[in-house]
């Protein structure tokens, strides 16, 4: 039944008299974002390939020594095209397809940055901890099917594309990993972000596939911004977070795959407290659906054997610097949604917070490297007899 709930705002809506129903909003986003009048034809087509579309804008003061910065991004979740026993190039081709069906909309929209989510070419078959034929779906992170055809997306429309896939590292002996590919828009592939942590939680065991990333916390400096990606699990980390912030990134993404039973409660929160905390914009990105795989499976959670996960809640939303959020996209339905953002809000929040300047690192440096120390001892003071 939970899986059937379109999102909280459909139950706010129904339930909820206007002025209550304006304050719960104030009280659950920070503020009443200003909505997006998105073109008709982007709306038109978005019912026609039926997906949700959402546009907010977050605004920054007006200042006299900088002019704005506006630009627009957008972020698509989406299910699975075909069945998970269907060839395994079909499967692949037609997510291209409906990402690109996406994408049109977006760039209609006049979108800047886009980005999909975690391992978007394919289902999210290391629960599984099969290799054939899911291994299959790995492919260069440079030149690879789908990085191809993603840099004619990004040169056709102007735009900056984020596309995670499975990366096969054919000049380090055919290794996996999970990777989120940096596309400018002028078609030229920046670089990469490797999942810097791997979950080891009940179906999710995906050490079986590939290890934590060794790409660090690089920020990619675009023509619409400083933008950096923390694939999935990362963003139960704090510190994976604050990284990105000291290395200048103005919007974080994170492009996931998460399931309702294990981690909804979470979800609202993580992405929103990494934007206050490191005074940048983050976007949570989450698949939709439930993916049956042919053969059974078991977790670590002492569950039968079974052969789905569990429901992909989708609900992905903006976050911004000064605690402000959109509402989210749906838990059950394909989406897009567009966020209008000027990234002088970035500095502005810092100044007005100070979190930067208070935050100690130098504190933390010192601290964490007698933590790793193999003779530490947590600095606990007891009452003495």
């Amino acid at each position: 039944m939970a899986a059937q709930v379109e999102n909280i705002e459909c139950l706010l809506d129904k339930y909820l008299p206007p002025a209550e129903l304006a304050e719960a909003k104030r009280l659950m986003y920070g503020k009443e974002l200003r909505k997006l009048e998105l073109p008709k034809s982007a709306i038109a087509l978005s019912e026609e390939r039926d997906f949700e579309l959402q546009g907010y804008g977050f605004d920054a003061l007006p200042e006299t020594t900088r002019p704005a910065r506006v630009i627009r991004v957008g972020a698509i979740q989406n299910k699975i095209v075909l069945p998970t026993d269907a060839p395994i190039v079909k499967q692949r081709d037609a997510l291209i397809e409906r990402i690109t069906q996406i994408a049109d909309v977006a760039a209609m929209c006049g979108v800047n940055i886009l980005c999909m989510q975690e391992a978007w070419t394919m289902p999210f078959a290391f629960c599984t901890r099969e290799k054939f034929p899911w291994c299959e779906f790995a492919e260069s992170a440079e030149n690879g099917h789908t990085t191809n055809v993603m840099q004619e997306l990004a040169k056709k429309y102007n735009m900056v594309i984020i596309s995670p896939i499975l990366e096969r590292d054919e000049n380090h002996g055919d290794v996996l990993a999970n990777t989120a590919v940096v596309i400018s828009n002028t078609g030229a592939v920046l670089g990469k972000q490797r999942k810097n942590h791997i979950p080891r939680i009940g179906d999710f065991n995906e050490s079986t596939y590939y290890l934590e990333g060794d790409s660090g916390h690089p920020v990619f400096e675009t023509q619409f911004g400083k933008i950096a990606i923390n694939i999935c699990y990362g963003r139960h980390h704090p510190p994976n977070w604050l990284m990105y912030g000291v290395n200048g990134a103005e919007i974080v993404f994170n492009p996931s795959a998460t399931v309702g039973a294990l981690s909804e409660p979470m979800w609202p929160i993580e992405a929103r407290c990494a934007a206050i905390a490191n005074s940048y914009f983050t976007c949570g990105i989450n698949r939709i659906g439930s993916e049956t795989f042919p053969n059974e499976f078991t977790s670590a959670d002492g569950k039968p054997a079974h052969k789905d996960f569990g429901h992909f809640y989708g609900s992905s939303y903006f976050a911004a610097p000064d605690g402000s959020r959109t509402p989210a996209l749906s838990r059950t339905r394909d989406g897009l949604i567009i966020a209008e953002m000027d990234l002088n809000l970035c500095r502005q929040i810092k100044d007005k917070w100070t979190f930067r300047m208070t935050q100690r690192l130098d504190m933390y440096a010192a601290e964490l490297t007698e933590a790793v120390k193999p003779d530490y001892k947590p600095h606990i003071i007891k009452e003495t007899e």
